[in-house]
């Protein structure tokens, strides 16, 4: 696979660093030996070109020869479909990594999203609305601490699935939300032990350094 590139934006306040979606597929590519380069666009002005790759205004997207994928999660699967060491070979085996993907962004990060959205703005007010996504989150963490309590990753091998999801529960753990859930927690760290994820956060971190 050849002339592989990953937009992402030039710079981002210190805050959200390390945790920019970008990250996603630049540890699906470390993972798969994937050669690739990295593009850039303003954080401050997001023009009709970077509307056109991404509706939304946001990052990442991957471009590869004339096919332009924005949306992580649809960027995993387009690359995880193309490297047997990111989706295994069988076809139940990825059915079941496609099932887990969709679940880390449909059935987990719907729930632990907003939950975190309050967590970065320091807004800790006890209120009805606040409480039902407390409870929210923890009721999809104990399901998910059911399963992760007897797997090392989610389908077998290490896969796509698994970068999702630990990125999602990664955001989590960043405010100590695994806190009681050791299974989460244990596999969050299993999976950003993985030099790839290593190098992916690295990268990311001087990437928007750079720009300082």
């Amino acid at each position: 696979m050849t002339d592989l590139f990953l937009t992402t934006f030039d710079w981002v306040p210190e805050m959200p660093r390390g945790y920019v979606r970008d990250i996603r597929v630049r540890w699906a590519l470390e993972e798969a030996g994937l050669s690739y380069r990295v593009n850039s666009v303003p954080f401050r002005a997001r023009g009709p070109e970077h509307f056109s790759h991404q509706p939304f205004g946001q990052v990442p997207w991957l471009t590869h020869g004339d096919t332009s994928i924005f949306e992580s999660g649809a960027i995993l699967l387009y690359l995880g479909e193309r490297s047997d060491t990111l989706m295994p070979a069988d076809p139940r085996s990825r059915s079941e990594v496609i099932e887990w993907l969709f679940a880390a962004l449909n059935s987990v990060e719907m729930a632990s999203l907003p939950w975190s959205i309050f967590m970065f703005s320091g807004d800790t007010e006890d209120t009805p609305g606040r409480k039902s996504l407390d409870k929210f989150l923890e009721s999809r963490l104990q399901h998910l601490e059911s399963v992760l309590a007897g797997r090392k990753w989610l389908v077998g091998t290490f896969s796509v699935a698994d970068i999702l999801m630990a990125d999602v529960l990664r955001l989590v753990d960043r405010f100590d939300g695994l806190t009681g859930y050791p299974a989460c927690r244990d596999y969050v760290a299993r999976a950003t032990a993985r030099p790839a994820f290593v190098k992916a956060h690295a990268d990311q971190m001087a990437h928007f350094a750079a720009a300082d």
